[in-house]
């Protein structure tokens, strides 16, 4: 007899192979996500116009007010130009990922292998491989920044410091948070979505058609709420990066 319950599986399904590369239905689903923005880009781009309406208008304000903020943590307009599209494309991408989850056929289109149904789509960032590279993203572009800012040499100066014992231990300790950054970018983006599905689920079983409603347009906002935390915490991580080192002036 078959037992009826809550299934939550902590990896992707994986629904088979592509050129010998694993294809899980987050990679499926990451791959509509890029469509997306892809397709609204080229519409938007198409409809500009010189004498902008309401809509165009708007989304000029929003770009504006985004670009003004950048600016000012940074105090660079040149650093700005830099780190804009990256900022955009990170919240963008984690944000319409995590709207998608809610989008009908998420989760319950899919394919019967033997007694199991494997959903064809599932939530992007439930994917600890998803997370994970955005972290690696995110990590290698502070680091970088902070290179072509103050220099090589002077960058590392902030994690191997040999003028003292204490300066030493101070940026080993630099070292270890800097590296740390891999971990908590991940797992916080990860935790929350992945949290956020498992309750849904929970709901969805023990109450039917009443509590989850409430608790979707919850997880919408934290979705977005995600992105955004992701996308500031990178440009905050930035502007420390590009700083002068202490004591170098």
């Amino acid at each position: 007899m078959k037992e009826s319950g809550i299934h939550v599986l902590l990896a992707p399904e994986q629904l088979g192979h592509l050129w010998g590369v694993p294809l899980t239905n987050t990679l499926l689903a990451s791959w509509v996500v890029i469509a997306l923005l892809i397709v609204v880009a080229l519409l938007v781009g198409k409809r500009l116009q010189l004498t902008p309406g309401k809509f165009q208008t708007f989304l000029e304000m929003l770009v504006s007010f985004v670009y003004d903020y950048i600016t000012e943590t940074l105090e660079s307009r040149a650093w700005a130009r830099r780190m804009f599209p990256l900022l955009m494309t990170i919240f963008l991408f984690i944000a319409v990922s995590n709207l998608l989850e809610f989008t009908p056929g998420i989760g319950s289109i899919g394919i019967f292998r033997g007694d199991e149904f494997i959903p064809l789509f599932r939530s992007v960032n439930t994917d600890l491989n998803v997370t994970l590279a955005l972290a690696v993203i995110s990590v290698f572009t502070i680091e970088i920044a902070g290179i072509v800012a103050v220099g090589f040499f002077r960058y590392a100066g902030k994690f191997l410091n040999f003028s003292s014992p204490l300066n030493f231990i101070v940026g080993l300790i630099e070292l270890v948070s800097e590296l740390s950054r891999f971990v908590s970018f991940s797992f916080r983006l990860f935790g929350n979505i992945f949290a956020g599905e498992v309750l849904l689920a929970v709901a969805a079983f023990f109450v039917p058609y009443i509590l989850p409603v409430p608790l979707m347009s919850f997880e919408l906002f934290v979705g977005v709420v995600q992105a955004a935390v992701f996308a500031l915490l990178t440009l905050f991580f930035i502007k420390l990066a590009i700083a002068e080192p202490h004591g170098s002036h």
